[in-house]
């Protein structure tokens, strides 16, 4: 098993993506911790893991309150030892169908604000305990391609997030920790079904591909476990894409 023994955070973990890193995370040995501001579905999850024989600890937790994080990523440190691998897969709440001179400064700013904030807290919070052990993996999710129209304010903050990853990068890997962005194209088994529009929009993010589909939900899981692995220990400061040949790198 890639991540036996390793303790693994997952923020935004009832969510379809995070459930299922979260799933492929728990197959693969490690204990999940879940985290996400909504019970249920972070017991959903953790039913889902524990029956399939994983290790799953779910916490109420909000990614964008400093000390609600800084609180969990501590108490998770103290009780089972390490942190091993963290990742952000918290909606970031960005608007769109409509262009930027058509949306408010409240709209554009919106997920801006919620991926820079939540990745930088979430981060800081595991590499303080990574850095101490000098051994870590701080994933990114989301990655920053071609632009394209009426997206909001997300590309804006897919860029800041690339920023983010080189600064920790460079600072974090003389001390051991690595820092990766799993980066797509759109991942349509997301979208939940009877979504208006999902059809339409799978169909434009497949199109954009060479391969001729989307990543899956078990694609962005598989990717995700090597990437905390210590199989990919040579790997940081980089995206790894999964975008199906939509992003040519």
């Amino acid at each position: 098993m890639l991540l036996k023994g390793k303790n693994a955070i997952v923020y935004g973990a009832g969510g379809a993506i995070g459930g299922a890193v979260s799933r492929a995370f728990a197959a693969q040995g490690a204990t999940v911790h879940l985290a996400g501001r909504t019970r249920a579905g972070l017991d959903r999850v953790a039913e889902k893991i524990r029956g399939e024989g994983g290790a799953a600890e779910p916490a109420v937790v909000d990614a964008l309150d400093e000390a609600a994080v800084t609180e969990h990523v501590d108490a998770v440190a103290e009780r089972f030892g390490s942190v091993d691998v963290t990742i952000n897969l918290i909606s970031h709440g960005a608007v769109h169908g409509r262009p930027l001179t058509e949306i408010s400064l409240a709209e554009f700013e919106a997920p801006v604000r919620t991926a820079i904030r939540s990745n930088f807290l979430t981060a800081r919070a595991a590499a303080r305990h990574m850095a101490a052990r000098g051994s870590g993996a701080i994933l990114l999710f989301g990655g920053y391609g071609d632009p394209l129209p009426n997206l909001g304010g997300m590309q804006v903050a897919f860029g800041g997030l690339e920023s983010l990853r080189r600064a920790l990068a460079c600072e974090l890997g003389p001390r051991g920790v690595r820092v990766i962005t799993l980066q797509t194209a759109g991942v349509p088994e997301s979208i939940a079904a009877g979504t208006p529009g999902r059809a339409d929009v799978t169909a434009a993010i497949e199109a954009r591909t060479m391969l001729g589909r989307a990543a899956s939900l078990a694609d962005v899981g598989n990717v995700a476990v090597f990437a905390a692995s210590d199989a990919a220990r040579s790997i940081t400061a980089t995206s790894l894409n999964i975008t199906c040949g939509a992003v040519p790198a």
